[in-house]
Parts: structure tokens; sequence; C-alpha cells
């Protein structure tokens, strides 16, 4: 198994896989039947920019060449503190293992990498907003369940 960084040459396995992971828990079963054509489009897009930034760092496990498992981690800039260095935290996101992968460890050993690389480079913190299922993978990692942030949804 590698953990790697993505790369440009991923982008059709990762827009597969969010297909995939959409298609998964969509209980309406509305998306499968939409062309997926536009929204490859845009999230071909929304790949390209987000590998050559900064801001996000999309990590995956691969076996022989088939990416198996992500996370994907986007940086929040803080507002700069008198007083001390200010550091950025990490956004998780779009978590996902496809199905005969899963319950083998691979994700565990993807958030581990993660959590490390995230120590080096002095992140504050990471915030995901976890699935009822996927609470105790998280807390199995290190992570602990906090009171939830408050919303605001524009009309």
């Amino acid at each position: 198994m590698n953990i790697r960084l993505a790369e440009a040459k991923d982008i059709k396995q990762l827009i597969r896989m969010r297909w995939d992971f959409t298609i998964e828990h969509d209980e309406t079963k509305k998306i499968e039947q939409t062309p997926i054509h536009d929204f490859e489009k845009e999230c071909q897009s929304f790949l390209e920019n987000a590998l050559n930034s900064d801001q996000w760092f999309i990590w995956v496990a691969e076996e022989n060449g088939k990416i198996v498992s992500h996370i994907y981690i986007e940086l929040i800039q803080k507002v700069p503190r008198p007083g001390r260095i200010t550091y950025p935290f990490a956004y998780m996101t779009n978590v996902y293992t496809i199905k005969e992968y899963r319950n083998k460890g691979i994700g565990s050993k993807l958030l581990t990498t993660i959590n490390e690389w995230a120590n080096e480079n002095k992140y504050e913190f990471i915030i995901v907003w976890p699935s009822d299922d996927s609470i105790n993978y998280y807390k199995k990692n290190g992570y602990i369940h906090c009171t939830e942030p408050m919303e605001y949804f524009p009309s």
C-alpha cells in the first residue's frame, strides 16, 4: 500500500471515486440517473485547481496503481494574532474508501499519515464533520467529538 499526495495522473480515478461516493449515499437514487459528463467537467476543473494550489492537499492510498482510499484537506488561513505565530488549521472532507477495501486498516493508515503531516507542519488542528457511521473511525484515530458549530443559511 502506497500512501502519497495525489497528482494530475490521478484525476480520472478521483472523479470516479467522488461520483461513486455520492451515489453510495444517495437514498433517492436520482443522482445516478443524471449524466456524469457535466459533473466530470466541473470536478476535473476543481481537481486541477486544487492540485496546483497550496490550499488543497489530496491524500491517497493506492495499491498497484489503483486508488483505494482518499482524504481531502483544505488549509484555512487564520487572521494573525499579536504575540504568537499564527498557523492555519485543516478542514478534512471527502473521506472515502472503496467498499472492498474497507475495514482493513487502510483508512486508519491514511489518517495516521495526515495526522503526522499536520503535526510536522504545525497546523493548529484538523476539523471534520463525521457521518454517524464514521464517528468511531475518527475516535480510534485520536479525534475527539466536539460541540457542533453554528450555521447560517442565506435564503
